[in-house]
């Protein structure tokens, strides 16, 4: 089993990750035509002159010319939305597929623990791992490629858009990416950092479960029912004050983001 998830998903779905940056390359002419086209229909159609025009060999007044450009917008529209359905659609499908193969080695590595290996750790512990936890990989699994590939393009049509038609309009929209490149990895290092240690706590609390269940008998004839669900509560308000202190800083980079981005 490889040391790293980018390792794993590296083995086994390079292909399947190149079959997603091609159709990711190949959705940026149209993204970016669809960009240029309203100013055409502005500038052209309906501030334009001239009239009749000839496209492909055909004429058109004024009415048709904007009815052929606003019909060649919504085509454009259509066909990344369908480049956006079919990658999506691909990507889940690639996630799940590799989800069930991390599980299965999992399971496998699982059923090769030295026969002392329960007595040190408990079964809650390593339940949750192979099961719940696998589940967000899935989606990470899919997006691993796609996401950053498609959201860079993006920018990049974006940018060169902007260029063309405003340098100066584009470089005052990158000045403040420095800040952003900076910033944002070390208060998602933190978020990282904080989301591990409530993985760590959550199955502190399915043990804390399962031994409950497995013990039953023995804390209903002892009367410690108040003692474990004080206890639990402790590790519930524990758990509450990380996910808001998670939260908090999630939100707190996106309104960087959304600020910087302004």
């Amino acid at each position: 089993m490889q040391r790293t998830l980018f390792g794993f998903i590296w083995k086994y779905s390079l292909r399947q990750q190149i079959v997603i940056l091609v159709l990711t390359a190949l959705s940026f002419p149209s993204f970016y035509y669809s960009l240029d086209l309203p100013k055409t229909i502005i500038n052209q159609a309906i501030q334009g002159k001239g009239f009749p025009k000839t496209e492909f060999g055909f004429e058109f007044n004024q009415v048709q010319y904007l009815m052929l450009l606003s019909g060649a917008f919504l085509a454009l529209v259509l066909i990344n939305g369908g480049f956006k359905f079919y990658i999506n659609s691909y990507k889940t499908r690639v996630g799940e597929r590799m989800a069930r193969r991390l599980r299965y080695e999992l399971y496998d590595r699982l059923l090769r623990f030295p026969l002392g290996f329960f007595s040190r750790t408990a079964p809650g512990e390593v339940i949750p791992i192979i099961t719940s936890e696998v589940e967000p990989l899935g989606g990470f699994i899919g997006d691993s490629f796609a996401v950053p590939a498609l959201q860079g393009g993006t920018l990049l049509n974006i940018l060169l858009f902007m260029a063309i038609q405003d340098p100066v309009l584009a470089l005052a929209a990158v000045a403040l990416y420095p800040v952003q490149i900076y910033f944002i990895p070390k208060l998602q290092a933190r978020v990282n950092q904080l989301s591990k240690l409530r993985v760590r706590m959550v199955r502190s609390m399915a043990d804390r479960i399962n031994e409950s269940a497995l013990a039953l008998q023995e804390i209903r004839t002892h009367g410690v029912e108040k003692y474990q669900l004080a206890e639990f509560s402790d590790r519930m308000a524990k758990n509450y004050y990380l996910r808001v202190d998670i939260s908090k800083k999630k939100f707190f980079i996106k309104f960087l983001n959304n600020f910087i981005a302004r």
